[in-house]
């Protein structure tokens, strides 16, 4: 286990302040009649510029602190949260939580963890950089309008543009509770993205976007390779029609394969499982993929450039420390995903996936959640189909977790003879999620990691294409 009394100090008066405080918020609940208490406290700051045709469109600067106590009176738990945290803020949210526990019911599998569970991962995971503000704001709103100009004139036929975006944040939480956890860290984000919109001969037009997030300045793309990259995506979509209806190999790229891990992960959740709103319910450790699929959920990652992950976090949002967890091994279901309710709901082991807002009970979360790459190059996978699509982007929510069914609007690109031909819109692919895993046939070498969740190009067989 960890060392809990090893949390990091940020030497701020801002940190000591929250840090006191939660611990402060915590005793208070428990002298006030809670049988434990848990308090998670945030505070964080954000720049946002949107440049439309080379103008200031919107322009946003904000702070924010808040903070959320959950206390438990024997089997009743109830939550409250408040931005006020002044004297009497902090007396309401307390009295508050206190009479709310009194009126609910009460189960057997509330509580926090044990405390021998509890701990944080030591050390610097670099999920922290302040050179997201070294930038004067002139030259942050420089770098909007310069991924926007450089998508404009990337060709004739980028005629119009719904902005070029800059972003930057930091934040800061901390954690405590009455079993004798305290724990904080700091977070930073900045992004810069831009969406074009290019017009074939017919008037006929179409929007694509792209984008690059980092957590320190010195790893963001350049704005001009966005812009560029954005005007590519938005021309190589003119032209769009739709295909007949038909059965063909479906190959995600990696911006739309990341929703299928999105829907995996889900299905695996403790809470889908215990409520038996899932089509994993008593998978567990039985081949519900194809081998070689691999998915991993890893909340300690620290990637290449030495800079820690989007998911990557030191403690769940119960105080447990974070791991790395492999979800499914060669096709197999190796473990659900639970935080400390679902783990008892289950008679199970918390795997450290709880996650935290400022109110209510905790959630699942993922961390880094990724698919292991395959060795084949995107264009390989490709070349192999003779006739299939190739979806770039995914539109509605038809993904049902109980019985696995899958129907989304798609759009795209037409694969014939292993290339990419002309663009495809306005259809719906359909199939189950209990086969679409089953039925991975390739997985490409292109896992790159842009979020929180990443995979890399994936071919999936016996989907249906609904079209003309």
């Amino acid at each position: 286990m960890a060392d809990v009394s090893a949390s990091p100090t940020f030497e701020t008066t801002s940190s000591l302040n929250l840090r006191s405080l939660a611990a402060e918020v915590v005793e208070r609940a428990v002298k006030a009649g809670a049988t434990d208490a848990e308090v998670v406290v945030r505070e964080g700051d954000e720049f946002s510029v949107s440049v439309r045709m080379g103008q200031v469109e919107t322009l946003q600067e904000s702070g924010s602190r808040g903070l959320g106590l959950r206390v438990l009176v024997g089997q009743r738990s109830a939550s409250s949260s408040t931005s006020d945290l002044t004297p009497d803020g902090i007396a309401q949210v307390v009295a508050s939580a206190l009479a709310l526990a009194q009126v609910t019911e009460e189960d057997a599998f509330a509580g926090l963890p044990d405390a021998a569970d509890m701990g944080q991962l030591p050390g610097d995971l670099h999920l922290y950089f302040d050179d997201v503000y070294s930038l004067p704001p002139a030259e942050r709103i420089d770098r909007a309008r310069r991924a926007e100009a450089a998508a404009l004139a990337a060709d004739p036929r980028i005629t119009n543009s719904q902005g070029g975006d800059f972003d930057a944040a930091t934040g800061r939480k901390v954690f405590a509770n009455s079993r004798g956890f305290i724990g904080e860290y700091q977070t930073s984000y900045c992004g810069i993205s831009a969406a074009p919109l290019a017009m074939d001969a017919n008037g006929a037009m179409q929007r694509d976007f792209w984008s690059s997030s980092a957590r320190r300045i010195a790893d963001l793309e350049s704005p001009e390779s966005i812009g560029q990259e954005a005007a590519r995506r938005a021309l190589r979509r003119l032209g769009a029609r739709r295909v007949p209806t038909q059965q063909v190999p479906i190959v995600f790229a990696p911006e739309v394969a990341r929703s299928l891990l999105g829907h995996l992960f889900e299905a695996a959740s403790g809470d889908s499982i215990w409520r038996s709103a899932s089509f994993l319910v008593g998978e567990l450790g039985k081949t519900i993929a194809a081998p070689g699929v691999t998915l991993v959920d890893d909340h300690t990652m620290i990637l290449p450039n030495g800079v820690g992950g989007f998911g990557t976090s030191a403690f769940d949002g119960e105080g447990l420390p974070c791991r790395r967890t492999v979800v499914v091994q060669d096709g197999v279901l190796e473990t659900y995903l639970l935080n400390t309710y679902a783990a008892r709901k289950l008679n199970m082991r918390s795997t450290g996936n709880a996650s935290r807002g400022l109110a209510g009970a905790p959630g699942i979360g993922a961390g880094n959640l990724y698919l292991l790459p395959g060795k084949q190059t995107p264009e390989e996978l490709i070349a192999a189909i003779p006739a299939g699509f190739y979806v770039t982007s995914l539109m509605g929510f038809g993904a049902n977790m109980v019985t696995g069914d899958y129907s989304r609007g798609a759009s795209g690109l037409w694969i014939e003879n292993g290339e990419l031909t002309f663009a495809v819109e306005e259809v719906t692919i359909a199939g189950n999620l209990r086969d679409m895993f089953k039925n991975i046939t390739a997985i490409a070498n292109d896992l790159v990691f842009r979020g929180s969740v990443t995979a890399p190009t994936l071919r999936v067989d016996g989907m249906t294409v609904a079209g003309a």
